[in-house]
């Protein structure tokens, strides 16, 4: 991989492959760009395609203290080594950094959001207003299998006989390797789970073509938020991809992305 210092001195690890207009991938809770690289090989015969680490995961660094105003620094700079501008999906939260880099005035010539995890209605249970506090106290306790186990039956609304039998899985030890940008995550996503009507003014200047999409099996709440936040931007369209849920598939949402961003 290669690396850019971001504003604050963190090195900022990204891989880059393929030609053409440039596309930078924003991942979600829990992602390291390993995760996003079989897509960008998707994509790399059309565009010049960025992924990296976000800041405290895989091989990029991390300085305190934290703001979500440093992430937005780090998309920031691998935006300059792509050329100074680019189109930008992101997943789940990514997406919802990627929107909010957006609204900061970075330069995004069109912007794909699958899935931000906002929580617009009560479909689901919003987020308890202590939810980032508690998992900074497993993280310092240094609890972090609780953590990441507190992230997905909590902040994901993922069952928790589910969750309690991955604890065992092979990939466990790596989430857990990764628990304390949970904690950046909670920041990234502010109150934007809390149950409450999306406020468009927040994303006014986020004027940029913008795809929002969501899966056709995932849950009505995934769904709801991401029909929402099409609603509110200033262009803004909202596609749902057939069969899909929250990890939907890299053969399914390439040939999308390419159609948006070419």
């Amino acid at each position: 991989m290669n690396d850019v210092r971001s504003r604050d001195g963190a090195t900022i690890a990204f891989d880059r492959s393929g030609a053409g207009p440039a596309v930078v991938f924003v991942g979600g809770a829990l992602t390291t760009a390993a995760a996003m690289a079989p897509l960008a090989t998707l994509l790399s015969a059309r565009f010049d395609v960025f992924v990296y680490d976000r800041r405290g995961r895989g091989s990029s660094g991390d300085t305190a203290p934290y703001a979500v105003e440093r992430e937005v620094e780090d998309l920031a700079a691998v935006l300059e080594v792509a050329g100074g501008r680019a189109c930008v999906y992101g997943h789940s939260s990514g997406a919802v950094l990627a929107l909010e880099a957006a609204s900061r005035g970075l330069p995004i010539d069109r912007l794909a959001l699958y899935e931000p995890p906002f929580v617009v209605d009560d479909s689901r249970p919003p987020l308890p207003p202590d939810y980032v506090a508690q998992l900074t106290d497993l993280v310092a306790g240094d609890r972090r299998g609780d953590a990441v186990e507190y992230f997905m039956t909590t902040g994901a609304a993922a069952p928790a006989a589910t969750v309690a039998s991955m604890r065992g899985a092979p990939f466990w030890p790596a989430m857990e390797a990764m628990a304390h940008t949970l904690v950046y995550d909670g920041r990234v996503m502010g109150d934007t789970m809390t149950g409450r009507p999306l406020q468009g003014e927040r994303w006014a200047t986020v004027t940029m073509p913008t795809l929002v999409m969501d899966g056709g099996a995932s849950p009505d709440w995934a769904r709801n938020a991401a029909r929402a936040l099409a609603v509110v931007l200033p262009d803004a369209r909202h596609v749902t991809l057939e069969g899909q849920t929250h990890g939907v598939t890299d053969e399914t949402i390439a040939p999308v992305l390419e159609e948006f961003f070419g």
